[in-house]
């Protein structure tokens, strides 16, 4: 896992540009804290932030085909899970090797295949190559888009980063905020392409953008589609079983400590025992794999339901970590660390828009943090709701009916930060036409019932846009700590799979996730089995709320934090007493102080 950056200009001599392309690559440093590089060309500067997890000592970048007069060059993020098998494959075609690690495999298989490189590779990636040849550069982001990668336009060509932070190092790119990015920013439709910058856009899931002297082309190389499912029901069950099997084997390699997110759920004890299972196989029966859950200091005496919340999650993953046999910890967090100014400014710096969610947002930045002093990599069980349809809107019969984004009904405006009227963003507008977009977007069966298909956009809007964030916000807070999380599944042959199953599967047993129960069986205790969706666990301590409604207060003193957010519906939730503060109105005013953070910090433009 890595930071990548760089940028092609048909304008001017790259070479002569040096500090520039140090200060992008300067700004990725906590992505990859092992090592860092540059690369300059006549047309093109490619920089690298390392963080060392296969091959420790063969994997520097940014890598040359050549090390005399390169002709191509490469910078890349991420894992490469069928490394092993491309190249063997590429062995056989003429291709020769210098290291053993999975980042010159990529280069290799450039070489071989060009922009139909990306076909080949199973796992989760961003990556640029530039082709002195040619004179042209490829972006390349995985499947499922586990991996940033953003670029924006610059004098004869383009400027491209992991995270938009770098391309604001670069002379020509301003952190400019127009009406479109706040709309984009707080609509809560995770779109992707645009971005709350003006002028910075994603490389989309699954896409690739190829640039020359004649312009970009961008194109997607995979997406989801529906086909017929070829199997019975106990067929379907065997396979998934194999194809999540497939996914934590193959994501289990690293030649530096790893471990498990456990959180007692279904998805991540699964996927715990599945690796647990392989570690054994591979180094003797003795052997542990590491697992690790969050909790909060009041939890266990305090513990609040909320609309997200059905339990406490601490004695689950307790129980699953002993019937698997992990060396299993709670990391327990003092609520009063999460107001701590340092910290939420970090998560803030890390994620780059303004909105999150508040206090589970610096959580997780302080659990990967605990992590971090002892394991390189983690694996986890996120987008598991996604694929086997676990969430409340699947099961819902007001959110299956209603016309708009399934997770508005949960979260809807009560969470969402109110933004000052006179800026007349029509947000509701702006939904209702992505909302149709997103829809068109799905593909039919023909002769499928209309309760399938409706299933079926479910799933589809989970997996391209809900999935979005949560990657976003993993990959973020976990790589500002130089932590490598890997979501076995997003494996896009299992979600494929999945995709086509009939609702009917998997839902067979009445219940959500279905078929992963049933695949899991024997692999988890009961009691996690069968437990119901739990979201990841926020603190209830009134010290928590009471200490967040006075840096609330303290956001609103500044002009811009007013100039952007409605005063009059933020004012309840700072008049509430602190221990009858409704989970959605505390997350509003998460909201206004992670927004006074964000315009602190970095200063945008703002255009409105």
């Amino acid at each position: 896992m890595c930071g990548i950056t760089g940028w092609v200009s048909y304008h001017q001599d790259a070479r002569t540009q040096a500090p520039v392309i140090e200060a992008m690559t300067a700004t990725l440093t906590p992505r990859g804290p092992d090592a860092g590089g540059v690369w300059l060309g006549e047309h093109a500067a490619i920089g690298h932030r390392r963080l060392a997890v296969i091959d420790i000592e063969g994997g520097v970048q940014p890598m040359t085909d050549r090390p005399d007069v390169p002709t191509s060059v490469l910078t890349y993020s991420g894992e490469i899970y069928n490394h092993h098998e491309l190249r063997a494959q590429l062995r056989n075609l003429g291709h020769e090797f210098r290291t053993r690690g999975d980042t010159e495999v990529v280069l290799r298989a450039y070489a071989e295949w060009g922009e139909a490189v990306a076909d080949h590779l199973d796992g989760m990636f961003a990556f640029a190559v530039w082709d002195e040849r040619k004179r042209r550069l490829l972006l390349v982001r995985d499947r499922l888009g586990v991996k940033p990668l953003f670029w924006a336009a610059v004098d004869g060509g383009l400027a491209f980063a992991s995270e938009p932070k770098a391309l604001f190092a670069h002379p020509e790119i301003r952190p400019r905020v127009d009406a479109d990015g706040l709309r984009e920013a707080y609509s809560l439709l995770f779109n992707t392409g645009p971005t709350v910058w003006s002028g910075v856009r994603e490389v989309e899931p699954g896409g690739l953008l190829l640039l020359n002297r004649h312009g970009i082309r961008e194109r997607r190389y995979w997406q989801l589609e529906a086909g017929v499912h070829p199997d019975d029901r106990e067929a379907t069950v065997a396979r998934v079983h194999d194809l999540v099997s497939t996914a934590a084997r193959a994501q289990l390699e690293a030649d530096v400590p790893l471990c498990s997110l456990m959180s007692g759920g279904i998805d991540s004890t699964v996927l715990t025992a599945l690796l647990a299972d392989e570690l054994r196989l591979r180094e003797g029966p003795d052997a542990r794999i590491r697992s690790y859950a969050v909790d909060y200091s009041d939890q266990a005496e305090s513990f609040t339901g909320d609309v997200l919340r059905t339990g406490h999650d601490t004695p689950y993953a307790t129980e699953a970590g002993a019937f698997i046999g992990t060396d299993h910890s709670t990391v327990v967090l003092d609520p009063r660390a999460l107001l701590d100014p340092e910290h939420r400014r970090a998560v803030v710096v890390a994620r780059d828009p303004p909105i999150g969610v508040g206090d589970m947002d610096t959580s997780l930045y302080l659990l990967f943090g605990e992590i971090r002093k002892h394991s390189t990599v983690a694996v986890s069980g996120e987008a598991a709701d996604e694929v086997f349809g676990g969430y409340p809107w699947f099961h819902d019969p007001k959110a299956l009916a209603a016309p708009t984004f399934p997770w508005l009904l949960v979260t809807g405006d009560e969470a969402a930060m109110p933004l000052n009227p006179e800026l007349d963003l029509r947000i509701g507008e702006f939904r209702d036409d992505t909302y149709r977009g997103a829809l068109a977007a799905v593909p039919h069966i023909e002769g499928e019932s209309e309760t399938e298909h409706r299933q079926r956009e479910m799933q589809h809007l989970s997996l391209t846009r809900w999935l979005r964030q949560l990657l976003h916000r993993k990959d973020r807070l976990s790589m500002a700590q130089g932590l490598e999380v890997r979501v076995p599944y997003c494996d896009h042959r299992l979600v494929e799979y999945a995709f086509t199953s009939p609702w009917a599967l998997k839902s067979f047993d009445g219940r959500e996730k279905s078929l992963l129960r049933a695949a899991g069986t024997g692999l988890a205790p009961e009691s996690v089995l069968h437990r119901p969706k739990n979201h990841y666990p926020a603190t209830h301590h009134p010290d928590y709320n009471r200490g967040l409604q006075d840096m609330a207060r303290d956001a609103l003193a500044d002009d811009r934090v007013r100039s952007l957010a409605d005063e009059t519906r933020i004012k309840p939730c700072l008049d509430t007493a602190p221990d009858q503060l409704r989970w959605g109105h505390r997350l509003r005013l998460e909201r206004v102080v992670d927004l006074a953070l964000w315009l602190d910090h970095h200063q945008p433009d703002l255009a409105l």
